[in-house]
């Protein structure tokens, strides 16, 4: 019996030995502390400027080359968030930035969704040339665009608009690949299912794809959001009235060739990153929701 049981305590070992190893799990405590070592490095050197940021956003502009730096401003100067808002039109440029972001955001949701069903659930003619004709669309760089696009803004007379800042993102190809890869995944049955009860097209596409594929879109709008709030070029060409400029654009001009003012612009870097960090936290809940959701109904 003895022998028996050691027998099979050896064996569950070395299956639990092969669990280990194809999990890729750490062997020992070392292996371990060397893991927590190498992530709390990495979280090191990500914070590290953040941080350096923060402090020199509360920091007057005599203070800034002390040596050794002080981490830890004191007393807090807040003359440089007042100097922000009061004599340059950051409120406005949140705003801009935030309004022409969820525009883009909510248009490209709905029209890649659409196009993106039609790629993949669809049979229509030529429908592999379109789809090849949108990826090759999509390695052409920006900087091939941008002087086209210039001109058929200016010649729709569009130049210092909103429009000018919405329309051009429109035509980017990426998210429909991106809402196509969602869609391919849904059982074919559920659309045969749906249209033998009479459902139209756009019906399947609303009552039926568009709730299987939330988590999708909710991906697909952080990203596209993400990307218009820190867009910089194309707005920095499209409007030139302050009125109209985003944030990435009117940060950009708190420099100036021959004076800089660290602290302002320090304060305008900290100040424009709350808005995004507080869309990314919201989008996250709602993420993790739908995500929830759906394996409880599961």
């Amino acid at each position: 019996m003895t022998a028996m049981h050691t027998t099979e305590h050896k064996k569950r070992g070395a299956v639990a030995s092969k669990d280990r190893a194809r999990s890729g799990l750490p062997r020992s405590r070392p292996a371990i502390s060397l893991s927590y070592v190498i992530l709390f490095v990495g979280v090191a050197i990500a914070l590290v400027p953040f941080l350096y940021v923060v402090s020199t956003s509360f920091k007057e502009s005599t203070s800034l080359f002390s040596y050794p730096p002080d981490w830890i401003p004191s007393p807090i100067f807040w003359g440089n968030f007042e100097s922000l808002f009061a004599d340059h039109p950051f409120a406005q440029w949140t705003f801009n930035t935030l309004f022409v972001s969820g525009a883009v955001t909510a248009l490209k949701l709905w029209f890649d969704s659409m196009a993106g069903y039609a790629l993949a659930k669809m049979e229509f003619a030529g429908r592999r040339g379109v789809a090849l004709l949108l990826l090759l669309s999509v390695a052409i760089p920006i900087s091939a665009l941008i002087i086209p696009m210039f001109f058929v803004v200016r010649y729709l007379g569009l130049l210092n608009t909103y429009w000018a800042l919405i329309l051009p993102p429109l035509a980017n190809p990426l998210g429909i690949f991106m809402a196509r890869s969602f869609i391919v995944g849904i059982p074919d049955d559920l659309e045969a299912s749906a249209r033998l009860d009479g459902a139209s097209e756009f019906t399947i596409y609303r009552k039926i794809v568009l709730p299987l594929i939330r988590p999708g879109l909710v991906v697909l709008g952080m990203f596209t959001f993400m990307l218009q709030y820190t867009s910089f070029i194309w707005p920095l060409i499209a409007v030139q009235d302050s009125d109209r400029q985003v944030l990435a654009v009117g940060i950009s001009g708190l420099q100036s060739a021959f004076l800089q003012d660290w602290g302002l612009l320090s304060a305008g870097m900290l100040a424009a990153a709350i808005p995004i960090t507080v869309v990314f936290l919201l989008v996250q809940r709602a993420f993790v929701f739908n995500d929830l959701s759906g394996a409880l109904k599961e």
